[in-house]
């Protein structure tokens, strides 16, 4: 296997992933764009030692990421020399396992995405099945037993060189403030061969829960389990917890997991609505979670010009509708535009400052002069003057539209129809 993962094609294909994906340094500081020319360099010496299995990886990079609940999410990032070396892994890898791995498994595969797991989730609750027991791994990928996960790939890898230069991936450690800590458990997250190794591993719970006739969908280790009696669910809750402690020897977050209505869980960013044919919605921590970006974008504080603050939104708010135009509620994409334009009013209210300007600004888009001076004068806050009528007829649909602005239900509308 390991003379699939060094030919030719093969690594060219990971080299040029890599170099697409970007990405950060790792601990030797070498950027993505001095990949090709140090592999060029450095290959026949790297060749001999991948082939000869020693050798050694060097150790993660620790970066903390704050999660929207408060807490911090772990990554581990590693040089791009690894990073190419374990794209090419998983590409030889991916051929190997994906094939076999569950229909209802939706995460990092090849022509699997999350839409198609809210689609699938969808369908069981207008099946019937409307209670769902939302399972939480804890500190996932943090957790994954290194001999576990081993004793699961010598069942179809018989290659011990490839097999050792996974475990020694495995055990690369981190660096945390200079000094290199070794990892006795888990699979760091940042690297293009953890999502992978995480599929294998939780591949051993999809064949149980298929086994068992179970209607479920999972994305990486999101996963929920459909049911039709809240009984029913508790029941599977209990033994399906069993099965990930005692089998995989994983640590199910018993605080997190519950079994409830599936309009009143959040997966993937999405929910449902209760109707018995239910419409997918977007997730009011999702909402939130936007609300709290746009604000970031259209705080008064930032010395942005308009040009630019709008270039910025307009950048952040396709790629999220570009996600969430899956939901089947366009009214909140209506509601959401008319509120970030009532944010821009506020910052061109601000970027207008003194009572003159207003008034000479109101009297350029057609406001009578004794009117403009009224409102420039105005001793109301910002926030409260934005939905007054002066400023929603002049600083209209029509006008942001002209300064660039982009409609996020026109957006949503077209991706609909597409």
């Amino acid at each position: 296997m390991m003379n699939q993962i060094l030919s030719r094609d093969n690594l060219i294909q990971a080299l040029k992933r890599v170099e697409r994906n970007k990405g950060s340094h790792g601990v030797d500081d070498m950027p993505v764009q001095n990949l090709r020319s140090h592999i060029m360099k450095q290959w026949d010496s790297l060749r001999q030692q991948l082939e000869e299995g020693t050798y050694k990886p060097s150790p993660f990079r620790r970066v903390e990421i704050p999660k929207p609940d408060g807490g911090i999410r772990l990554l581990g990032i590693p040089t791009v020399v690894d990073r190419f070396i374990q794209q090419a892994i998983a590409q030889t890898l991916t051929r190997v396992y994906d094939p076999e791995f569950s229909k209802y498994s939706f995460g990092f595969r090849p022509n699997k995405q999350a839409h198609q797991a809210i689609r699938q989730a969808k369908y069981y609750i207008r099946e019937g099945y409307r209670w769902v027991i939302d399972m939480d791994l804890e500190k996932f990928f943090d957790k994954v037993n290194h001999d576990k996960l081993m004793g699961i790939l010598a069942k179809k890898i018989k290659d011990k060189t490839l097999l050792k230069l996974i475990y020694r991936y495995l055990q690369a450690g981190v660096m945390e403030n200079g000094v290199s800590v070794r990892t006795e458990m888990g699979t760091p997250k940042g690297g293009p061969l953890s999502p992978l190794l995480a599929n294998i591993l939780l591949d051993e719970l999809d064949k149980e829960l298929e086994q068992r006739g179970h209607r479920f969908v999972r994305y990486a280790d999101d996963f929920h389990i459909y049911v039709k009696s809240k009984k029913a669910g508790e029941r599977v809750k209990n033994s399906i917890t069993d099965f990930i402690e005692k089998k995989l020897i994983l640590k199910v977050n018993r605080e997190k997991s519950a079994v409830d209505r599936p309009w009143k869980r959040k997966f993937l960013g999405f929910s449902f609505t209760p109707h018995k044919i239910p419409r997918v919605r977007v997730h009011h921590r999702s909402l939130m979670k936007l609300k709290e970006n746009i604000r970031a974008l259209t705080s008064r504080s930032k010395g942005w010009s308009m040009a630019y603050r709008i270039n910025r939104l307009n950048q952040y708010l396709m790629g999220w509708c570009g996600y969430f135009a899956l939901a089947d509620t366009a009214s909140i994409f209506q509601k959401l535009d008319g509120w970030i334009r009532r944010r821009l009013r506020m910052c061109m209210w601000k970027d207008w400052k003194i009572p003159k300007a207003r008034k000479r600004n109101l009297v350029q888009l057609g406001v009578p002069r004794r009117k403009a001076h009224e409102w420039a004068n105005s001793r109301k806050g910002y926030w409260r003057i934005t939905n007054s009528p002066i400023l929603g007829r002049t600083l209209n649909n029509s006008f942001w539209k002209h300064l660039g602005l982009l409609s996020l239900y026109e957006r949503y509308s077209t991706i609909r129809q597409s």
